[in-house]
């Protein structure tokens, strides 16, 4: 398994592959458009958690130098949580829909390149490889049980509840997802 800073990369790649295909569709293919979209909510919702609830916390606890960068960090992912929950109801016929996924892009790419750029090697250095690696098994195995749905109003702070809130909303967001796409088949 790869250590979590690593494991993080592989998310952001991930990720921007799927803002690279959102780029090349056609302005009214809608069908393609609300497909990539879900699937960008669902990689950043996830993403999200893992690094708030596992990442984030042993960088603060290591390396109190990085304090603001975590902080900051945690700020962004709130607006692009908001940004996502918006985006998950919105039609993407709708005047908005590409305007908002622009943003969502921007925020996030924005994101990327200040914890690639100055925020990992900084928490290389602090943590070092076996604790980056046990970091990384613990959020890889936290990707199968975390939420797939953006939820702006939930802690980002890995309490006791949030813990255990993130099964329960991952169970929920796949019954939703379930639903949703079923109501769009028909």
């Amino acid at each position: 398994m790869p250590d979590a800073i690593v494991l993080l990369k592989n998310d952001h790649k991930t990720v921007e592959k799927l803002f690279k295909q959102y780029e090349g569709l056609g302005e009214k293919a809608y069908k393609s458009k609300r497909k990539v979209v879900d699937q960008i909510i669902a990689e950043l919702s996830t993403h999200a958690a893992i690094e708030e609830q596992h990442f984030y916390p042993a960088v603060r606890e290591a390396a109190e130098d990085i304090e603001d960068d975590v902080l900051e960090g945690l700020e962004e992912h709130h607006i692009v949580k908001w940004t996502l929950s918006e985006l998950e109801d919105l039609a993407p016929d709708a005047e908005r829909f590409d305007a908002k996924v622009k943003v969502l892009i921007e925020s996030v790419r924005h994101h990327v390149e200040e914890e690639e750029g100055e925020m990992f090697p900084k928490v290389r250095e602090a943590l070092g490889r076996s604790t980056l690696k046990t970091i990384g098994d613990t959020m890889e195995k936290a990707k199968a049980i975390s939420p797939k749905r953006p939820h702006p109003k939930a802690p980002d702070t890995p309490e006791k509840g949030n813990l255990i809130a993130g099964p329960t909303a991952a169970a929920t967001d796949a019954a939703k997802a379930a639903v949703k796409k079923a109501v769009r088949r028909s």
